[in-house]
C-alpha cells in the first residue's frame, strides 16, 4: 500500500514544460511553478524579509512577474530567473518595509560584510561606471570554483545564511566564513586592479 502511495506522488515537471505553458498562455505554468518552486522562492523573500505574509505577497507577485515576462523572454535556466524575480520583489518590498518600520534581514546583515567596499558617499558612488563593474564582478566571479561561486551567490545574491550554506555543502560553519574572507579579499583586489578604489 505505501508503494502505491509513493508511485501516486506527483513529480515536478520538466522546467522547459514549464516555461512552454507560460508561452502558450496556459495558467497551468503558475500551478506548475508553485508546486515546483515555492519552498525555495518562499525561502528567498525569508531571507530578505522576515516576514510569512510579506513573503506570500511576495510569491503571487513573482508568478505575476513570471507570466508577464514570458513571453518574450525564454529563460534558458527558470530557477535563475525565478530568483531574480522573488528577489526583486522582495527587496523592493524590504524598502518600503524599511520606511514603516526596521526590519532584521538577512540581506542587512549580507551586505554589512561588504561594506568596505562601497562608501556612504554617494557622489563616489555616482562615479562608478555601473556597466563596466557588473562586468568585472561576473569575470570575477567566473574565475571562481564552483564552489566558492556557490557560496558567493548563496551569501550576497540569495542572502543565505552561513548555516544554510554550510548544510548545503556539508561543511562547517567556521570553513564557509573562511571562505567567504577569502572570496572578499580576492574580490577586492580584483576591484583595486580594474582601477575602483577601495
Amino acid at each position: 500500500m505505501e508503494l502505491k502511495s509513493k508511485q501516486n506522488e506527483k513529480m515536478p515537471m520538466d522546467d522547459a514544460k514549464i516555461v512552454e505553458l507560460y508561452f502558450r498562455r496556459d495558467e497551468k505554468a503558475i500551478e506548475e511553478t508553485d508546486f515546483k518552486y515555492k519552498k525555495y522562492l518562499f525561502s528567498v523573500a525569508y531571507n530578505l524579509l522576515h516576514d510569512r505574509l510579506d513573503c506570500e505577497e511576495c510569491l503571487s507577485d513573482t508568478y505575476l512577474g513570471a507570466w508577464n515576462a514570458i513571453p518574450p523572454s525564454r529563460p534558458n535556466v527558470l530557477k535563475a530567473f525565478l530568483t531574480t524575480i522573488a528577489r526583486r520583489v522582495a527587496i523592493k518590498r524590504y524598502h518600503a518595509g524599511l520606511r514603516k518600520r526596521t526590519i532584521p534581514s538577512e540581506l542587512t546583515v549580507s551586505l554589512s560584510e561588504l561594506e568596505a567596499f562601497v562608501s556612504g558617499d554617494e557622489d563616489v558612488c555616482s562615479d562608478f561606471d555601473a556597466e563596466r563593474l557588473g562586468s568585472v564582478i561576473s569575470d570575477f566571479l567566473r574565475s571562481l570554483s564552483e564552489r566558492r561561486r556557490f557560496i558567493f551567490m548563496s551569501r550576497y545574491y540569495v542572502a543565505d545564511p552561513i548555516d544554510t550554506i554550510a548544510s548545503d555543502l556539508g561543511l562547517s560553519r567556521s570553513t564557509v566564513n573562511k571562505e567567504l574572507a577569502a572570496i572578499r579579499s580576492d574580490l577586492k583586489e580584483k576591484l583595486e586592479s580594474e582601477g575602483y578604489l577601495i
